[in-house]
């Protein structure tokens, strides 16, 4: 599995297909991640949150369809992703050619601001976490609360938010479903990661 636009190169180099799109296994899963050392963020408070009012910004202006062809242009260069504009385009505007035959307009593509993607939530670290505890990158059940609380500080971009006036969808608890089935309830975690019949957990 990897991300745009490498699906859609194989497909248009006839080296590859896609089985399944990411939002077809988890709807509006985290994907990349603005981060700083803590040390740094305590230090640099007013650069944090100008990266992340930049970050907003930037992201808002993505979703506009209408600019998505201009940020292929930009992003295809050789000092980035060096891909053809078209091949990055395509799954941009949401239009998939999946390589074996299947085609489809996804209403699901790909978002940067939209259904509050860019809020911190502290559930996302502990659904990584739930994975390092099922697969035995961890020994015994991590701190869950206390290391998403740690490492997404949401209080950190609320304040940031509020500065230029932008009112954003706030935290969500709410349990997730994946593609498997299972459910992920973020006031649970431990229960989440010790019940898969498949795993290689410690401790």
């Amino acid at each position: 599995m990897c991300g745009e636009p490498w699906n859609a190169r194989a497909v248009a180099e006839d080296i590859g297909f896609t089985s399944l799109n990411t939002q077809d296994i988890w709807k509006d899963h985290p994907e990349k991640v603005c981060a700083f050392k803590g040390e740094f963020a305590d230090k640099n408070p007013k650069t944090v949150k100008a990266v992340l009012k930049a970050l907003h910004e930037a992201s808002v202006w993505l979703d506009n369809l209408d600019n998505r062809p201009e940020q292929c242009a930009i992003v295809s260069a050789t000092t980035y992703i060096n891909c053809d504009k078209d091949i990055i385009l395509g799954r941009m505007q949401g239009k998939y050619d999946f390589g074996d035959g299947r085609k489809k307009d996804d209403p699901n593509y790909m978002i940067f601001s939209e259904r509050n993607c860019n809020y911190p939530q502290p559930k996302y670290a502990k659904w990584f976490l739930s994975q390092y505890r099922r697969w035995g990158m961890v020994e015994g059940a991590p701190d869950y609360e206390g290391i998403a609380k740690q490492v997404m500080r949401p209080d950190i971009y609320e304040e940031a938010m509020k500065e230029i006036g932008y009112k954003h969808g706030g935290l969500n608890n709410d349990p997730e479903k994946l593609f498997d089935g299972m459910t992920f309830d973020p006031a649970d975690p431990e229960k989440y990661a010790t019940g898969f019949p498949v795993h290689s957990m410690k401790g």
